[in-house]
Order: C-alpha cells, then sequence, then structure tokens
C-alpha cells in the first residue's frame, strides 16, 4: 500500500555550540567573574550558509485540512514566500520525495527522491517555477531523501542545515530516517536537520523528533500556512548566524595519558552510555581553562540521569567538577568549569618568596549517567560538544580585607542595624500604647 509523508526539522535550539558558550557565560556569572567574548580570527573568509530543503511530494499531500487548502498547496505558497525573501548570501537549494513515481511497485517508488533546485545562488524565478511544477505523486523515502540532501550540500567548514516538510513517516525503511540522522551526525561535518510536520500523527511526530534531535536541530508542529512560512524563513536566517564555522571532531579516550590534546576550539565527540571520555588541555601559568560540555539526547532515556565535566591533574587529583542532571524532559545536557592553577610560593633573587604559578596539563574528564529506554539501540553513541578556551585568567580577591572579612563585616553592619531597628521599633510601640492608654 502506498503511502506519503512530509517532514520538518526543529531549530539548536540550542545548536549544541550556542549551548556550551551559555555554559561557560553562566559559570562566570555564578563565580564572579567577567564573561570574556569570542574573537574572530581577523582576515578569515566566511563561507556561505548553505540550506537544503526538503519537500515530500507523497500522495497524501493531496489531503485539504489546512485552512481548506491542501497540503501540497500551502507548502508551495511557503516556499514561494521563503525564496522571494532568501538572504542573497545564503546557498539555497531544494530536494523532493515521493514526486516523479505514481505506480504501485515499493521498490520503485522508494528511490523516488531528486534535487529539484541544486544548492547554490538563488535565481528566484527559476526556483519558484520549479516549485510550481510539483504534484502529489507516491512514497515517502524520507531515509534516503536525506542522506541524499547531506550530498547536495557537499562538505566544509561551516553549518550545513537541512528543512524537512513532510506529512507523515517513512514508508519505506530501512533505511530508517532517524538511523540516517545519526549517520549523518556521526560523520564530522556539521550538518543540522530541522523537521516540520503538516498535519501528522502522533507516531510521524516521535519520527521527526528523533531526526530533529539527533543532529541538534528542531521540530516544529504545523498548523498554518502563515506559520510554515515564518518557520522556514526563521531557519533559512539562523543558517546565517550559527556555527560559522564546524567543530572538529576529536575522540577522547579512558586515560588521560592517552587523550587528544586540545587547544581553544569547539569539538565534536560521541560517548556511550555510562561512559569516560578523557581530553588534555594545556593550561600556562597565569591562564585560565574554561570548558563546558553539552550531550544531545537524541534517544529516549531511562529517567533521571546526569552529566559530569570534571578537571583532574595529570595524578587523577580532581581540581574543579560541574554536573546537570534531568530526568527526560530536555533534549540536551549541558554543564561546564572554570579553573586556574593556584599560586605557590616560590623564591625570588633575592631571597624573598614571591607567588607564582606553573604550567599544567589538565584533563578534561566526560562522564554520563545515562541508560537508554526499552528497546532503544545504544550505538552509536550520543553526540557530545565540547567547548575549550584558554584566558588570563580572572582577578582573584587577595587577603582577609577583601574577601572573607569583607563579609563579615557586612555581616556584622547588618546585624547590628537590624537590632537598633528592632530596638527603637519596639520603644516607639510601647510609646504608642502608653498614649492611647492616657487619652
Amino acid at each position: 500500500m502506498r503511502r506519503v509523508t512530509t517532514t520538518r526539522r526543529r531549530s539548536p535550539a540550542r545548536p549544541l555550540g550556542l549551548l556550551a558558550a551559555l555554559a561557560i557565560s553562566a559559570g562566570a556569572l555564578l563565580h564572579g567573574f567577567p564573561a570574556q567574548a569570542d574573537e574572530t580570527t581577523p582576515g578569515a573568509a566566511a563561507e556561505p550558509p548553505r540550506v537544503n530543503l526538503v519537500l515530500d511530494v507523497s500522495g497524501s499531500m493531496r489531503a485539504t485540512d489546512i485552512q481548506g487548502k491542501s497540503r501540497m498547496a500551502v507548502a508551495q505558497q511557503s516556499l514561494n514566500e521563503v525564496i522571494d525573501a532568501l538572504p542573497s548570501e545564503t546557498y539555497f537549494g531544494i530536494r523532493t520525495l515521493g514526486a516523479t513515481y505514481p505506480g504501485d511497485n515499493k521498490v520503485e517508488g522508494c528511490k523516488d527522491t531528486k534535487q529539484l533546485y541544486p544548492v547554490g545562488r538563488t535565481n528566484k524565478v527559476e526556483a519558484k517555477t520549479a516549485v510550481a511544477t510539483l504534484r502529489p505523486t507516491g512514497w515517502t523515502p524520507i531515509g534516503l531523501a536525506l542522506r541524499g540532501a547531506a550530498q547536495d550540500l557537499g562538505t566544509g567548514p561551516t553549518t550545513r542545515r537541512i528543512v524537512l516538510i513532510t506529512d507523515g513517516e517513512d514508508s519505506c525503511a530501512p533505511p530508517d530516517p532517524c538511523e540516517v540522522a545519526r549517520e549523518l551526525a556521526a560523520l564530522g561535518t556539521h550538518l543540522v536537520v530541522d523537521t516540520l510536520g503538516l498535519s501528522h500523527d502522533d507516531k510521524t511526530r516521535q519520527q521527526l523528533l528523533c531526526i530533529a534531535n539527533a543532529t541538534g536541530g528542531t521540530f516544529t508542529d504545523v498548523q498554518s500556512q502563515q506559520q510554515l512560512t515564518d518557520k522556514v524563513k526563521q531557519l533559512v536566517n539562523r543558517a546565517g548566524s550559527t556555527n560559522r564555522t564546524a567543530p572538529t571532531k576529536a575522540t577522547g579516550t579512558e586515560q588521560c595519558d592517552t587523550a587528544p590534546v586540545l587547544t581553544p576550539g569547539v569539538y565534536s565527540d560521541r560517548e556511550k552510555f555510562a561512559e569516560h571520555r578523557v581530553y588534555r588541555v594545556p593550561v600556562k601559568a597565569g591562564q585560565e581553562l574554561r570548558a563546558s560540555v553539552s550531550i544531545s539526547l537524541d534517544r529516549a532515556l531511562a529517567r533521571d540521569y546526569g552529566v559530569l565535566l570534571k578537571a583532574t591533574d595529570l595524578s587523577g587529583q580532581e581540581l574543579v567538577r560541574g554536573t546537570d542532571a534531568g530526568s527526560g524532559r530536555t533534549d540536551v545536557a549541558s554543564t561546564g568549569v572554570r579553573w586556574s592553577s593556584p599560586k605557590k610560593a616560590s623564591a625570588s633573587p633575592s631571597g624573598k618568596t614571591a607567588a607564582a604559578t606553573a604550567d599544567e596539563t589538565v584533563c578534561l574528564v566526560v562522564s554520563n549517567s545515562f541508560a537508554p529506554a526499552a528497546g532503544v539501540a545504544a550505538e552509536p553513541g550520543l553526540p557530545l560538544e565540547l567547548t575549550v578556551d584558554v584566558a588570563a585568567a580572572s582577578p582573584a580577591p587577595d587577603g582577609w580585607s577583601a574577601g572573607l572579612g569583607r563579609g563579615w563585616v557586612l555581616l556584622l553592619v547588618l546585624t547590628l542595624t537590624g537590632l537598633l531597628v528592632g530596638l527603637v521599633a519596639g520603644w516607639l510601640a510601647r510609646w504608642r500604647i502608653a498614649v492611647w492608654r492616657e487619652n
């Protein structure tokens, strides 16, 4: 039996990169230190944003249940408005699924995906003309279409975005589209898939959520033409402002002495359930390490889980840690740490002792207490994004007067003030009662 489907994606929320930056900033505020702004390499040429829209043109798109219009007509009108509003710097393309094969042969129908308009500079008249020719036709090979869309986008240093619009689940698996999304996320090229669902059922919603979560994308439940138009425009514009440089792939190890050495930057990896991943970061005297980790929860997990990021020295002595816990209500877990080498006494040439810091190699350990829900595949591991920065150490208060002493003085002043206010208030109350009795 022939079926058709459509999909759409959710935004990162939190691309994982943004969540990592927020974690570092939050850590700075909590510890009373100013957060440093990111620095852009002077003269670095930014690659144009690349967006590939995957449109479901399967037979079910004929249904007329969105504001009295067919799902196909709604999608076409929205795409026309999106094309008209495309930023001039954005490379945009369109791929279809289920658009050409009208027969009942599932083998043939499940091969039906093609590039309708190539990813590149957009001739708006040509792109809109191509969209106008589409008619709801065949099956719904979402997994195959996602693979094709990733190939259309090519590879490069920046994030690529796929926007999937569909009204149903994949009718052709294998390949399962959720597994395809995980495969794409594991390639090391930073590919985000946002999914949008038109008049879908709960099973379709779960599939689209899985696709989006696997790649750090977003899922949107579309109820009207205007909502579809606004959301796709938002995702296209977002492509120009997120992850100009894709994270570098790094593979953490179980032991610090064999761990990869990381310099400041953003790194991607995958971590199995209940696993430890270790990385090394050189921290020079007078510097401060700032690190955060975000793990995308791209599949159903058992409740009550947590993620831990800690820094240790080469002997395994813990220096600092950050944790985050959850109960299955979010799609990402993240935490961060800050650490700088404590000052040590050292002899100066004059024979006096002076405060000094020493160069160190810090071991960053990422751990989790995740467990897959019943029937959920444990492989591949969960997507992990690690942000590392080494900056000049923030000034810390020295001396009793600038540290604990100041706090105790303030506490004493507040206590005395409260006592005096209480005594005065009590005396006034007694005086008023006395006057009232006399009168």
